[in-house]
């Protein structure tokens, strides 16, 4: 399946939606990975080029976690997919509630692409106020709760039978910076693998 035909077919064609143009058995995937935002230059995503800069973080992350992976393609063969909640590069220093919005139909026909999916990873603020949106849509409630991501890790949350776990961002400079917040994300991330093993 081409997630970006897919995803055009079921919600339709927008000026500057950015979607994942890649082919995937969907049945692999059992881990979903929710970033904050596209990169303004489609190359630099985690369907880019080999040496994107969202992969550059990205792969750290997963190895300190455990698990041997060199590619985008590793990745997806250790049935994990990754993609933004908002599909429009960000134009201000914070995403507006607007932008996820418009990017919302989107990721949510993209989650239900993937029937196998055991664990949804909300990778960061924004990642976790657009599942939040989602959910709200369907059951007039936040799966998440409005608290501060490191008092949930310790909570295990389910939505539809899917564990759903709160984490940091993973992609930007900024990343490299807090390094507590790359131990989180990376226990997290170990989390995880062992639930998708």
């Amino acid at each position: 399946m081409n997630i970006k035909k897919e995803l055009e077919t079921k919600v339709g064609i927008a000026n500057g939606i950015y979607l994942n143009n890649i082919e995937i058995d969907p049945l692999t995937i059992k881990a979903i990975m929710i970033n904050e935002v596209v990169p303004s230059d489609p190359l630099q995503d985690f369907y880019g080029i080999p040496e994107a800069d969202y992969l550059k973080t990205t792969i750290p992350l997963l190895r300190g976690a455990g698990t041997d992976v060199n590619s985008i393609q590793d990745i997806l063969q250790k049935g994990i997919y990754i993609t933004n909640a908002v599909k429009t590069p960000k134009t201000e220093y914070t995403i507006d509630k607007s932008s996820i919005e418009n990017s919302l139909p989107y990721l949510e026909a993209e989650l239900a692409l993937f029937p196998n999916k055991k664990v949804i990873m909300l990778m960061g603020d924004v990642a976790k106020k657009a599942f939040n949106m989602i959910t709200k849509k369907a059951t007039k409630k936040n799966a998440i709760p409005a608290v501060s991501t490191y008092k949930l890790r310790s909570n295990e949350i389910y939505y539809e039978g899917i564990r759903v776990m709160p984490s940091y961002i993973m992609t930007g400079g900024n990343i490299l910076i807090e390094k507590s917040k790359v131990t989180m994300a990376t226990e997290d991330i170990a989390t995880m693998l062992e639930i998708i093993r």
